[in-house]
């Protein structure tokens, strides 16, 4: 964590260092009982059956994909000032980073970079989370050049349930906003994704290794010895000889 030894308001460094997603204590028995929900005025993570007593505050909804936590850009930006943090468009949706992921190998990225983690970007951002341009802004300015960054919100609700319950699907497709769709589903272009040719590629392979798999398995041990007795009698037979004269 970045900001985790900068003096931020109380609800701003819990957002940041929380734990989403685990499972509420309280309705440890109930289905969807994970921690999705940040409350700004309590400070805490709550699950959606601990909404009730939180009506009157201010909630905001925590996604997440492939398990690192991103929020709507609609709700950032009623909280912070998100210009140059780079959005990213999943179902649909315009999401960022609430903290930045890691990186899975060294390299020596090229081109337009984080200027908190060195994370590749696009090149009209400069940072690639909500974290990182904390950090930078606390590093350069101090804890005063948060008051242009932080908006007073006095009313954060809920998105509507059931549009899509918190979750961002891991299989959906996550790309820079703006950015041209070219491996997802055709989107009523009427052209088909190479993700879907090669979905169905594997299938029909596996499809036919079943089918062979189901085939043998359908012979049975009489059958098998039948075909072996008729190419013993078939090989057992005496060859027609012409007459010797």
């Amino acid at each position: 964590m970045l900001v985790s030894s900068h003096p931020l308001p109380s609800w701003l460094q819990v957002l940041l260092t929380e734990k989403f997603f685990n499972a509420c204590i309280v309705h440890e028995d109930a289905k969807k009982n994970e921690k999705n929900i940040y409350c700004l005025d309590c400070c805490i993570s709550i699950c959606p059956h601990c909404v009730l007593p939180h009506n009157s505050h201010r909630l905001l909804q925590i996604r997440r994909y492939v398990y690192h936590d991103v929020i709507r850009l609609d709700d950032a930006q009623k909280l912070f000032d998100c210009a140059n943090v780079q959005s990213y468009t999943t179902n649909s949706a315009k999401v960022v980073f609430l903290n930045p992921r890691p990186h899975t190998r060294q390299f020596r990225a090229s081109g337009n970079t984080c200027n908190s983690c060195d994370r590749s970007l696009q090149d009209t951002f400069l940072f690639c989370s909500l974290s990182c341009k904390i950090d930078h802004m606390v590093r350069t300015k101090g804890a005063c050049g948060l008051s242009g960054f932080l908006f007073d919100c006095k009313f954060l609700p809920l998105a509507e349930p059931g549009s899509d319950d918190g979750f961002l699907s891991t299989d959906s497709v996550l790309e820079p906003a703006g950015s041209i769709r070219t491996s997802s589903s055709s989107g009523g272009s009427g052209g088909v994704g190479c993700r879907t040719l090669a979905s169905t590629a594997t299938t029909e392979v596996v499809r036919k290794r079943r089918s062979n798999l189901t085939a043998c398995r359908q012979m049975s041990p009489r059958n098998i010895s039948d075909m072996s007795g008729g190419l013993m009698n078939r090989r057992k037979k005496t060859p027609n000889r012409s007459p010797l004269y």
